[in-house]
């Protein structure tokens, strides 16, 4: 790679990029020993890393601690610091009233953001960005990008991403790379594009004008099942509920009703409750006021997962177990043996529906983020839930993923599965809900229908 060039890596999830990454910064052999083979390799002397989990490359556990762990490192003058950190906060949009906040409590796209400031802290020569904004809103994601265009002029990029579309014109030289790990093409993002759209499209692999491509749904059939489901009571009620986190209110619904056959798509801010609302619901968090499920007696969490399924942002959180397969047994409720052999069929069908059959005896800890993000989904549906809570489930996915998810996701709601799902994603806003709650400063409203999905409209036209 020439100095200064703005490189992007794109591939199907589980390729190798995150691991290219690596070995292309010294992570991997350096840091990281993994049996390597190569001729030579030659790494930057000042670089940073921006990893996909920014949980994983935080050393301290206060927002200008971690920042000033990296001055420190840099003999910058302590008195120096405040200034400084306040400086790289800024530049990534970070607005806190006290900078010496615990990491804990910030929420995960403005996690990423601590972690971008951080390693802007090292004035590296070279940034190695793995899906620097995968957990970003809209303004966050822009804002990320337009820092990294104004101090990264002079620097060399390397950028894995899912997001293309804010990013294409920074672009120098696009690689792409197929599902087994070779490269399938190597140039300019405008001659990749148009020389490779097939193989793009055959991989799964993200490129402008996807959407529209692979978006296979049909409206009107959805539309009639939306309007068979319309009229029904409903399987979840709010009555002046909240969540509190630090002894505080951080979401909080007033009246809202849930029916069958609902797709919720939960759009805010990065840090305005919408994970905290999911926490809440599933009990995850203390709560004040109600929130009433249909068929749940009680409000522990294990009462709670007969009827809902959840689905955490950080899929990590929720692997208990040392391989796919005992994940997936795990989340099954106990049964007599005449039934055991439904179950295992049952279980078949999650594996091959989440392309996990080949990857069933591996840890999960070893999937690549696409992969556990998969997993993480199908053991939530394993069970049947009639609610299904899902935290930015999409993030870390190729093309093929997400679609094959979405697909999955809208023949359980036309079967009656209530859908609840936080994302910034405005395509999934677009093309798959059915309601909008939209959150600002912790508040739950739901947007008009007219800004909802075209399916609410055709919905109403079927009934």
């Amino acid at each position: 790679m020439k100095p200064g060039e703005k490189v992007l890596l794109l591939g199907p999830s589980g390729c190798g990029k995150s691991t290219l990454l690596q070995v292309l910064s010294g992570i991997v052999p350096d840091i990281i020993e993994i049996p390597l083979k190569a001729d030579s390799i030659v790494t930057p002397s000042r670089w940073g890393y921006v990893f996909q989990d920014p949980d994983a490359q935080f050393c301290m556990p206060y927002v200008d601690e971690e920042i000033a762990f990296v001055l420190e490192n840099r003999q910058v003058p302590r008195e120096e610091m405040p200034a400084r950190i306040a400086h790289y906060l800024h530049l990534v949009g970070l607005r806190l009233d006290d900078t010496h906040t615990p990491i804990g409590q910030l929420s995960q796209g403005m996690k990423q953001r601590l972690a971008i400031a951080s390693v802007l802290a090292l004035e590296p020569e070279v940034l190695f960005l793995d899906e620097p904004t995968a957990l970003l809103d809209e303004e966050g994601t822009g804002l990320v990008w337009e820092t990294i265009r104004s101090i990264g002029a002079d620097k060399t990029l390397v950028i894995v991403e899912h997001k293309i579309s804010g990013i294409l014109d920074l672009i120098d030289r696009l690689i792409v790379i197929s599902a087994d790990g070779e490269m399938l093409a190597d140039g300019s993002p405008r001659s990749v594009f148009e020389t490779y759209k097939k193989q793009l499209a055959d991989y799964g692999i993200w490129y402008p004008g996807v959407w529209e491509d692979c978006h296979t749904r049909r409206e009107a059939e959805s539309a009639a099942a939306s309007a068979m489901l319309t009229g029904r009571q409903p399987v979840m009620s709010f009555r002046d509920f909240a969540g509190i986190r630090g002894g505080q209110i951080k979401t909080s619904v007033d009246n809202l009703s849930v029916y069958p056959g609902d797709w919720i798509t939960v759009t805010g801010a990065n840090g305005a409750g919408k994970s905290s609302l999911l926490l809440a619901i599933m009990r995850l968090i203390p709560t004040q006021g109600s929130c009433w499920i249909e068929g749940v007696k009680g409000s522990k969490i294990e009462q709670l997962a007969e009827q809902v399924g959840f689905v955490f942002q950080n899929p990590e959180f929720q692997f208990v177990t040392n391989s796919v397969e005992e994940e997936l047994l795990y989340s099954l409720p106990e049964v007599e043996a005449k039934e055991r052999g439904a179950q295992q069929a049952a279980m078949e069908e999650l594996l091959r529906q989440y392309d996990l059959l080949e990857l069933r005896k591996q840890h999960p800890f070893q999937l690549s983020m696409g992969q556990k993000r998969r997993l993480s989904v199908a053991t939530a549906l394993v069970r049947g839930p009639r609610i299904l809570l899902l935290d930015e489930p999409t993030f870390g996915l190729d093309a093929r993923g997400t679609m094959r998810m979405l697909e999955q996701l809208e023949r359980l709601r036309t079967g009656g599965t209530v859908i609840v799902m936080v994302t910034h994603d405005e395509e999934i806003v677009k093309r798959c809900a059915t309601r909008v709650w939209h959150v600002e400063n912790g508040c739950v409203k739901e947007l008009p229908t007219e800004m909802s999905s075209p399916l609410v409209a055709l919905a109403r036209e079927g009934g």
